[in-house]
């Protein structure tokens, strides 16, 4: 019998929204989700690195979030509550921000719709960023789904923790000025420059490349913005860490080459 080892797409129901997501390999091995971070679309999980997964033996899934990429944009919405500096005064001491249409709660059910769709019982979940986030509380609210989780240069949101450098912020709370596509690929290339790896630094013409694909992909800056209110309006989530019972594994550092590239 032969096994599909090719790259497959689809889309997944969840709720109004549908999930766009590709997957790669054995339809029968172990299946591993990704999940990406903030505004970055599931192209960032680069094909050479799920395949390689793959080629370890493993069905790899990674999907775009809500919001983002080729899934379901939710028009209209609006992040509300106070200005911006309070709202980050208000993270940094743990509390939810009012204001956010969807948290991350949501994003890890959209997350759980993908597997519904492809009738996955459990996963080995890997997430990335805000998707490490979005890991944990998938490990928390969906436990019986979850057979390892691994949360990647993410955070938990607790009260206290070390801000992000002010230039970094800056860079991912700040929209170009100059909004063509030249303007956006050339932005998009100061900010991965900016809150990429001073150990480990990309090549500028692999930042522009990967930079032109997402914007020829689908531009949508709006997303982001919602996507950073679910973090703020998420609040703390420790109360989810202390349930997680999986196995779990936390990979971090000061100067690490990103391992999904």
């Amino acid at each position: 019998m032969m096994v599909d080892m090719t790259q497959r797409s689809g889309t997944a129901p969840a709720g109004d929204l549908e999930i766009c997501y590709d997957e790669f390999g054995d339809v029968d091995a172990p299946p591993v989700l990704l999940i990406m971070g903030l505004g970055a679309q599931m192209v960032y999980w680069r094909e050479g690195f799920c395949q390689q997964i793959a080629d370890a033996g493993y069905r790899v899934i990674r999907f775009d979030n809500r919001d983002i990429g080729l899934t379901t944009k939710l028009d209209g919405a609006h992040v509300g509550g106070p200005a911006l500096p309070l709202r980050l005064g208000q993270s940094a001491v743990g509390r939810a921000v009012a204001g956010a249409p969807y948290t991350l709660v949501d994003m890890a059910g959209d997350a759980e719709a993908v597997l519904n769709h492809l009738g996955i019982e459990r996963a080995h979940i890997v997430g990335a960023s805000m998707g490490g986030m979005i890991t944990q509380v998938f490990a928390a609210e969906h436990a019986d789904r979850t057979e390892t989780a691994t949360v990647i240069m993410s955070s938990n949101n607790r009260a206290f923790l070390p801000p992000p450098g002010p230039k970094q912020l800056k860079a991912i709370t700040t929209r170009p000025q100059d909004t063509s596509r030249d303007g956006v690929i050339a932005n998009a290339v100061t900010v991965g420059r900016i809150i990429g790896s001073p150990g480990y630094p990309a090549p500028e013409e692999k930042l522009r490349a990967e930079a032109a694909e997402s914007y020829d992909r689908s531009f949508y800056p709006v997303g982001v913005a919602r996507h950073f209110g679910a973090i703020l309006g998420s609040g703390s989530l420790r109360r989810y860490n202390r349930s997680v019972s999986v196995p779990t594994v936390v990979i971090h550092g000061s100067a690490a080459a990103p391992c999904f590239s």
